[in-house]
């Protein structure tokens, strides 16, 4: 097996986003050698909230400075609030995940058609509109010099699809594409294809990085968080081939989210308590690594 080293980063929102951050930074804070080998990672995966992380890691921005995007009041000024609550998104699902007999794929397929249906909404988002918002997120719109692998969802098959610097698509709308959450956000066109959040079928995708021989997730929901599919995250990576480690948020980590964690409001808190996390961790992870 190979021996390259992975950085999954998972799906949470903009709470999510603001924790991982936080989450490295609090491990570079106690053991920066640890955080020096996270960051160098051979791969680095990203799935929805973990693509946005991921493309700012590529793009060479130091922590700190990316820490500081998700803590002051102007750095997220050009997100904005989707106008649903994550029980409303959920709702939303409840007959595609219930429909009798179908394989996972052609759930995703339902979910895609409603994600489709909500934004047509005459309140919807525009999908220009919103990939602007994620242009903004990201340092480099261009792809790094070094492997960077995101996901998405194809709407029309339901099937998972992990975009990179060969797939020919534009870094920013594979991002946007990996962040679209369903009823949230509109699905995004690329070629003739319209894509949603890579993080409907899972929040982690650790089968994108099969390849590796190790792999460290941080995963920005608790360890016993469940998944409509009936395979959680902790089970996902734990049949991982290779090494692996997760962090999973903390319960004062997910107390900081708020009850929304698309809520632009959610940053702050969620980078502070990803930070002090991170310190607490830092150790953990330092030892997984052979530090």
């Amino acid at each position: 097996m190979a021996e390259d080293r992975a950085l999954v980063l998972a799906g949470g929102g903009l709470a999510g986003i603001a924790w991982e951050t936080g989450v490295l930074l609090g491990i570079s804070d106690e053991v920066p050698e640890a955080a020096q080998a996270l960051l160098g990672a051979d791969v680095l995966l990203g799935t929805s909230a973990g693509s946005t992380v991921a493309a700012q890691l590529g793009s060479g921005v130091s922590l700190d400075e990316l820490f500081a995007r998700q803590v002051s009041e102007t750095g997220g000024a050009h997100e904005i609030h989707p106008g649903v609550t994550i029980d409303a998104i959920t709702e939303l699902f409840l007959s595609a995940m219930l429909t009798p007999g179908a394989t996972k794929e052609q759930k995703l397929q339902k979910i895609g058609a409603v994600a489709l249906d909500a934004s047509r909404r005459p309140d919807a988002v525009a999908e220009s509109v919103r990939r602007e918002v994620i242009a903004r997120r990201l340092p480099s719109h261009d792809w790094p010099q070094r492997t960077l692998r995101i996901t998405g969802i194809d709407i029309a098959t339901g099937e998972l699809v992990v975009f990179d610097n060969e797939s020919g698509v534009e870094l920013v709308d594979a991002v946007a594409a990996s962040c679209a959450v369903p009823g949230a956000w509109p699905p995004v066109t690329i070629g003739d294809r319209r894509f949603m959040d890579g993080g409907v079928g899972s929040t982690v995708n650790i089968s994108a990085v099969q390849d590796c021989g190790v792999a460290v997730a941080l995963v920005p929901s608790g360890q016993d968080s469940p998944s409509p599919w009936g395979t959680a995250a902790a089970e996902e990576i734990g049949a991982f081939p290779g090494a692996s480690l997760a962090v999973f948020a903390d319960p004062e980590s997910i107390a900081a989210y708020g009850p929304n964690p698309l809520d632009p409001a959610c940053r702050a808190p969620s980078a502070e308590a990803g930070r002090a996390q991170g310190r607490r961790e830092a150790s953990r992870v330092a030892r997984f690594l052979g530090l």
